[in-house]
């Protein structure tokens, strides 16, 4: 979507929505648009869909963390603004080069990716939530979808939810409007962990340091087999994740993780 020399420029621009912070090989996104609830406008994507394409594209990162400011860490679409109501910002994040779809973008990461979420989740939310490999949330948390009380339907939600639950679990929590605590959440599927606000940080960075002792490069060909496979027949399955292998034993990691083995000591990685 985005072109090379266009990430590779990424600490030049000006984001209106989004912080971003590389550290210790982990990428933190947080969405800044705290007055507004974080709902997401069109430039809003834009950002999100640069900065998660950044991650793709830099080697140096090994996990992406999305995080939030405010009190709701995601309250879904901005309509105003997908009605036509014009967006001045200070944005200086070019146009790709293709119409941005937020949950193809997040499929095609092949990073761990962990939402951090401190607060309510509505709606067009959880197009972030759902595209991310895990998600931690505070008990304090809630997860919404109240599209079919507007007369809408969430449509891409839907989706992304189905990518992670069962059909009958998301028809139904889209069809009745459901708002559900962390507890519930995490008991269908829709969160990985629920927590005490006050852990929430020490989670989600004790997760980060378990995925960071194994070989990044294993873990981004074994998302990027995962992506792949929808699109691969049933038949040619085996096939491909034998090719898949066979790509994995030739980086660096699987020469040094071997080694490692051999001399009983812990892998240094490089990803």
């Amino acid at each position: 979507m985005f072109l090379a020399d266009q990430l590779h420029n990424f600490n030049e621009h000006t984001f209106a929505y989004i912080e971003t912070e590389l550290k210790d090989h982990c990428f933190t996104i947080t969405l800044n648009r705290p007055e507004k609830k974080n709902a997401l406008t069109p430039v809003f994507f834009k950002e999100l869909a640069y900065a998660l394409e950044y991650a793709a594209y830099k080697r140096e990162i090994w996990a992406v963390v999305v995080a939030a400011k405010g009190d709701v860490f995601c309250a879904g679409a901005d309509l105003k603004s997908f009605a036509g109501e014009p967006e001045q910002t200070n944005s200086t994040v070019p146009d790709p080069g293709t119409e941005i779809v937020i949950g193809n973008v997040f499929n095609a990461l092949h990073k761990p990716c962990i939402a951090k979420v401190h607060a309510p989740v509505y709606a067009g939310g959880f197009l972030i939530i759902c595209g991310c490999t895990h998600v931690i949330a505070a008990n304090d948390a809630v997860f919404g979808l109240p599209e079919v009380k507007r007369g809408l339907f969430p449509f891409q939600v839907m989706q992304s939810m189905l990518q992670i639950m069962p059909p009958r679990t998301v028809l139904d929590f889209c069809m009745r409007a459901k708002t559900v605590n962390a507890a519930e959440a995490e008991k269908i599927g829709l969160i990985s962990k629920a927590t005490a606000k006050e852990n929430l940080d020490a989670e989600v960075n004790a997760l980060v340091e378990e995925l960071f002792q194994y070989s990044p490069s294993g873990i981004r060909l074994g998302l990027e087999a995962f992506d792949n496979l929808k699109n691969v027949p049933p038949a040619d399955a085996h096939k491909y994740l034998k090719q898949m292998l066979g790509e994995a034993l030739q980086t660096e990691d699987a020469a040094e993780g071997l080694q490692a083995f051999i001399e009983k000591r812990k892998p240094v990685w490089k990803g």
